[in-house]
């Protein structure tokens, strides 16, 4: 599996996005399992947030993970049981603080590596609106504070505008997450930026169809053609084609089955050809314009 740099380290280009282990929340020994056998595969970076399983998902990772794992956590949302979705958005200065402490807290450690700022300012997903509408400067601050008092390692942003992080550069920015895959590439321009300022980009759906209405990278013919002549599945076109697009990219997918887990690691050694890699190009992108609840 290649390597690439993510928050000052040197890691496996593909990680493990930690939000599925929360349906294994009546079976924590099989949640630990599976996140063991993903470091025992090569993963040493692991995408995390508080509010996935109400700390549950925390509380796996800090049992199962070692110092040499980079744990990337996000903030911008807190768990919200009663509502529509069982999310809401915490995006003031204070809510941001509370959640890096909340993390640490259910991580069991007096540091995070990286911390993802959820933006909430583009679709696929909740928006931002009425006071959870903060100027990305707030935000910094209280995330540049926080690094500088050493509770987190660095900083990046999700869900967020070309414009919002031409803005964020200055803080020194480690990390990018967007909604992006074959099948909705509508942020290419920022995924340049991203390469060009040394920034990971990971991005999260990277097989699209992420909700209702949403295309999918593994109903493209050309996917499905090229996974036939591989030998491989068309979920590992997808996620390899990802891996090829850029040098900056990381990959997350994340899962509750270890045969699954084998397969998204195994994605990462699949070898795309120039004819190959042209036909995928040519597969058209479209809208992720899509609401939550």
């Amino acid at each position: 599996m290649s390597s690439s740099q993510l928050a000052g380290r040197t890691v496996a280009r593909v990680g493990f996005g930690a939000m599925q282990l929360e349906r294994l929340h009546d079976d924590r020994p099989a949640a630990v399992a599976l996140l063991r056998r993903a470091l025992d595969l090569g993963v040493d970076h692991v995408d995390t947030a508080e509010f996935y399983g109400n700390g549950f998902v925390n509380d796996v990772i800090r049992e199962a993970a070692g110092d040499d794992v980079l744990i990337a956590t996000k903030v911008g949302a807190d768990p919200d049981p009663g509502g529509p979705i069982p999310l809401r958005l915490a995006q003031r200065p204070e809510e941001l603080r509370a959640s890096v402490e909340d993390n640490l807290r259910t991580l069991g450690t007096e540091r995070v590596a990286l911390v993802n700022l959820r933006r909430a300012e583009l679709r696929p997903g909740l928006l931002a609106e009425g006071d959870q509408l903060v100027d990305v400067d707030d935000q910094l601050a209280v995330l540049t504070a926080l690094r500088d008092e050493g509770k987190i390692g660095a900083i990046g942003l999700s869900s967020v505008g070309l414009d919002t992080l031409r803005r964020a550069l200055p803080a020194g920015i480690a990390c990018v997450q967007n909604a992006y895959s074959l099948v909705a590439r509508d942020d290419e321009e920022m995924l340049r930026l991203c390469e060009a300022e040394d920034i990971a980009w990971v991005p999260f759906f990277p097989l699209g169809g992420a909700f209702p209405g949403l295309p999918k990278v593994t109903d493209e013919p050309a996917v499905q053609a090229a996974a036939a002549a591989l030998d491989v599945t068309p979920a590992q076109i997808g996620l390899a084609w990802l891996l090829h697009h850029a040098p900056n990219v990381h990959l997350i997918p994340g899962t509750a089955s270890v045969e699954h887990l084998e397969a998204n690691i195994a994605a990462g050694s699949v070898v795309l050809d120039a004819e190959t890699l042209a036909a995928l190009d040519a597969v058209p992108s479209r809208s992720l314009d899509a609401a939550l609840g």
